[in-house]
């Protein structure tokens, strides 16, 4: 039996996560702005081949038996009213609202526009920049700062490639030298140039590029992989920035509700539950939040459930592809340092097809 509205705001990884496990559980109803979801993992490989293009890119038709998908754009929670107003002025009554509006990500990792005709455009420009640009900077050491600058490498043999990178070692998120040692070789043996304690910004001149010591690079072309943003300023519009923290993510207690609102979750990226922005979390957020949210509709019922707490992992697992045929892996090892793992792994678990047909399946469609 289904007993309930739940609303999700946002179709990304968490979203979608979450709206399936509650199908069977209440009336679902997941708003998202885009008319399909977006594999974001996939989409740096989209940005740079155009035999990718279409691949991040899975409808939502298939994802729910019995709830329903609202393409649009919701502009506020009114938690008087208990309703959750779309930007076409229809109100979505909920008994428990979930927040999944992830991040925003710095191009070609952003859906641009709101269509796929729309996101396959940008895609197809960054490719054709790319396939006629002679020097190509891409800014930011990070995981998707080295994937990007392999994919761009394997896609253009022939043009200078630089990654310039504020630390003193790529990928020192994951706290393991080994992987940006590993991840340093590959680029550099591939002729890609590694600026490291480069902290870079535009110059005066178009196409120039300056670093703190006052170094410029030019260059026709660059990307910036220098993090994220959470996706809440509509949220502060429509007058809930006291729900905000000073970076702009969702304050939520243990149970991943926003404090002093127990109709009110908050799951993914947008929150403040753990500094590791990465899918596998989101997945966790969102299994947890199922549950949670299942406590809370049978909170006065024979079968009441207590919730449980979110327990950030502060040690993950992480695979950073060198496009489809490298990578590495870094695995958490108990009580010691996280281990290395290399081609074989890194290609079968993520870099070959980029977790496609994982996600494919998540949405209800075949793998391929």
């Amino acid at each position: 039996m289904r007993d309930g509205e739940i609303v999700v705001i946002g179709g990304g990884y968490a979203g979608v996560r979450l709206a399936k496990r509650l199908d069977e559980t209440a009336r679902v109803t997941l708003v998202d702005r885009k008319d399909v979801f977006f594999h974001r993992i996939a989409s740096l490989r989209a940005g740079v081949r155009p035999d990718w293009s279409v691949t991040p890119f899975i409808p939502y038709d298939r994802l729910l038996r019995n709830g329903r998908v609202v393409v649009g754009k919701a502009l506020r929670v009114d938690t008087t009213g208990r309703e959750v107003v779309l930007a076409t002025g229809e109100r979505l009554p909920y008994d428990v609202v979930v927040i999944a509006t992830g991040a925003d990500y710095p191009e070609p990792a952003r859906f641009t526009g709101t269509t796929t005709d729309e996101a396959l455009k940008s895609f197809a420009g960054h490719q054709q920049k790319i396939a006629h640009a002679e020097h190509i900077l891409v800014v930011g050491g990070g995981p998707s700062g080295v994937e990007l600058s392999a994919e761009i490498r394997l896609a253009r043999p022939d043009a200078r490639v630089t990654l310039a990178h504020s630390g003193r070692s790529l990928l020192s998120s994951t706290g393991v030298e080994r992987a940006g040692r590993r991840a340093q070789a590959w680029l550099e043996s591939h002729d890609v140039e590694v600026r490291l304690d480069s902290f870079m910004s535009p110059g005066h001149d178009f196409g120039t590029y300056r670093d703190a010591r006052g170094n410029t690079i030019a260059a026709d072309l660059s990307f910036w992989a220098t993090g994220t943003t959470p996706n809440t300023l509509w949220l502060r519009l429509g007058g809930h920035g006291d729900w905000l923290n000073g970076s702009g993510h969702i304050k939520v207690d243990r149970s991943l509700r926003v404090e002093g609102r127990p109709d009110v979750f908050a799951v993914g990226d947008v929150n403040d539950a753990t500094e590791h922005k990465i899918t596998p979390a989101a997945l966790a957020q969102a299994d947890l939040a199922a549950w949670n949210i299942r406590a809370h509709l049978n909170s006065a019922g024979r079968h009441r459930k207590e919730p449980r707490h979110y327990r950030p992992v502060q040690r993950t697992p992480l695979i950073v592809p060198f496009g489809p045929a490298d990578g590495v892996t870094v695995v958490p090892v108990p009580g010691g340092e996280s281990a290395i793992l290399g081609t074989r792994t890194s290609v079968l678990a993520k870099a070959k097809k980029l977790m496609t047909p994982y996600m494919r399946r998540q949405l209800g469609y075949t793998a391929t």
